[in-house]
């Protein structure tokens, strides 16, 4: 009989429910497909990590933090960080969806620490240098953050017809398009 190791159960999950959190979002998210590409069982799945919200607390928390550790943010080159975001994206289309599907399924409620931590820190960044004169004040900073991350994220989230007439390969032009949109816009 082989020998049961919790940890390599609980990593499995975790990509099975990464990937199914992903590609289905919240409520489209089934832990018997969960359970099947983990080599796992629903039970186990509850027993590991609770129920199918808490399970994406926790998968879509670690991809945050993937996310913020992978991109950093920099107040005094945010034309530099859009084009890093933008890049980070492209190689993580998952970090991407999983983002999106939180924003659409968890619009209200208390939100999670990670991203209060990070809109928190950032949007103090964000003002520091304002004060400092290095960052127009055009905009507040909740406004030019939610600018700056809309530009980075919009090429791997546009609707179906316009991205089939896109080329794929104008990857680079695009992301140049990003960073250039942003150094005006700051």
């Amino acid at each position: 009989m082989p020998v049961r190791n919790p940890e390599d159960a609980r990593r499995r999950i975790l990509a099975a429910a990464t990937a199914e959190f992903a590609n289905y979002g919240i409520a489209g998210a089934r832990m018997d497909r969960v359970a099947e590409r983990a080599a796992s069982s629903k039970e186990r799945i509850y027993t590991y990590f609770g129920n199918k919200d808490d399970l994406f607390d926790i998968v879509f928390t670690a991809s945050a933090q993937e996310t913020l550790e992978a991109v950093r943010f920099d107040a005094a080159d945010l034309p530099s960080y859009a084009g890093r975001m933008f890049d980070y994206f492209a190689e993580h289309p998952h970090a991407q969806r999983l983002t999106m599907w939180y924003r659409l399924e968890r619009p209200h409620g208390p939100g999670l620490a990670v991203v209060h931590t990070a809109n928190h820190d950032r949007l103090a960044a964000l003002a520091a240098a304002q004060a400092d004169g290095r960052v127009s004040r055009d905009f507040t900073p909740a406004e030019l953050l939610t600018l700056i991350q809309s530009m980075a994220a919009s090429w791997d989230s546009l609707n179906p017809e316009f991205a089939a007439s896109a080329d794929r390969g104008e990857q680079t032009h695009r992301r140049t398009a990003v960073v250039r949109a942003v150094a005006r816009l700051v």
